[in-house]
């Protein structure tokens, strides 16, 4: 089988166009090193970029990689009419038997949607929640997002949902849906966890310094058990300085000395920063399927999580994780509390957790699941066609 998956490069996001290999997210990256074990299958990731860029030819033995360059004018502003074009070219090259958008966030999906072959989309963020979570103005990125997204899903042969949550979201929309978790890079398997009970624990929340991710009122809800036990709270993620938000993060760090913001890490940096980690907390009013959880789990790191959206398709109160109101500063503080005081609960949930991971999120298992959908779409084209 051919596919063809569409992607973000990520050194468009970031402006940094020297860099040597495409970072195409979690993600997808995970999803590939799965489809590079396949030998029957052939892949070729797309991606497009507004500067040139030097990549390589090939990702892995059966993994191809075609970067495009498009110039501003066709991006968002004209409903990425530009990026559809390109990737129609490209594909009537490629001619694949499939194709794959990853996210509705960019041009991914709508490029998939309209690229004249059988394909599927992949929703990583739902932006018609987050833009009305966010109350995003009128024309704005996120505004605009939604509403495509909205028209995107639809024009499309089916939706690989990552949650159920999702597939509630899409369920009105999608001609078919699946509920089909992100996979896990494998690497985060082989963490081996530091076990030093003289060391402060450590505490680590990952994600964009925003609202959405409420990392403003999980340190809050923390001051008081910080007055009577020892840890650190260390936050990953890029805060947006230029906003109030962001503004009072750094203050509310600043102020607290077990608080610090360790920026933004690679997966090496991460796999060492989980090594030493008492316990992941995502205290999000909303998410989806964030990454940070699989790889906490598969690392064999105890989380503590909030229950929102797709979250509760991924841990287990109890059993694989813990859950807390991400409203409640309470039930935030009785959560971290129960497992910085019970490290042999911590124990029991990493090890279910890190057994569930690698059942369920383990890029072989994604991969292959990922086939069966592209068949059964091609298989009902077949049939719809005779």
């Amino acid at each position: 089988m051919r596919i063809a998956i569409l992607t973000t490069d990520g050194r468009d996001l970031l402006r940094d166009y020297n860099m040597a290999r495409p970072s195409l997210g979690t993600a997808p990256e995970a999803l590939l090193k799965g489809l590079a074990q396949l030998s029957d299958v052939e892949v070729h990731v797309v991606s497009i970029l507004q500067q040139p860029v030097r990549s390589p030819e090939k990702l892995a033995d059966n993994i191809f990689f075609h970067t495009l360059l498009v110039p501003k004018i066709g991006w968002l502003r004209t409903g990425y009419q530009g990026c559809i074009r390109a990737v129609r070219k490209k594909l009537k090259e490629i001619r694949p038997d499939i194709v794959h958008g990853q996210g509705t966030e960019r041009d991914c999906a709508i490029s998939a949607a309209f690229s004249g072959f059988p394909n599927v989309l992949t929703i990583h963020g739902n932006m018609r929640l987050i833009s009305q979570l966010n109350g995003a103005r009128p024309f704005s990125f996120e505004w605009l997002a939604a509403r495509l997204e909205a028209f995107t899903i639809p024009r499309s042969d089916g939706v690989i949902c990552i949650t159920n949550y999702t597939r509630a979201a899409v369920g009105g929309l999608a001609k078919k849906t699946w509920v089909l978790p992100n996979a896990v890079n494998p690497v985060f398997f082989d963490v081996r966890m530091e076990t030093n009970p003289e060391h402060t624990p450590m505490i680590l929340c990952v994600g964009a310094i925003c609202p959405r991710k409420n990392q403003n009122a999980f340190i809050r809800a923390l001051d008081p058990l910080a007055a009577d036990k020892k840890f650190n709270l260390v936050f990953l993620g890029t805060v947006p300085g230029g906003t109030p938000y962001g503004r009072e993060f750094l203050e509310l760090v600043a102020a607290r000395p077990w608080c610090r913001h360790a920026g933004v890490v690679d997966h090496n940096g991460l796999q060492s920063l989980l090594r030493g980690t008492s316990l992941l907390a995502l205290p999000s009013l909303e998410d989806n399927c964030p990454m940070v959880v699989l790889e906490a789990m598969a690392a064999g790191v105890p989380v503590v999580a909030a229950n929102v959206g797709g979250v509760p398709d991924l841990i287990e109160d109890g059993k694989t994780g813990l859950f807390c109101d991400p409203l409640d500063a309470a039930s935030i503080r009785d959560a971290v509390e129960r497992l910085l005081n019970e490290p042999e609960l911590g124990h029991q949930l990493a090890a279910a957790a890190k057994k569930c991971a690698r059942e369920r999120f383990h890029p072989a298992v994604i991969a292959r699941r990922h086939l069966e959908i592209y068949r059964e779409v091609l298989a009902k084209k077949l049939k719809d066609e005779g």
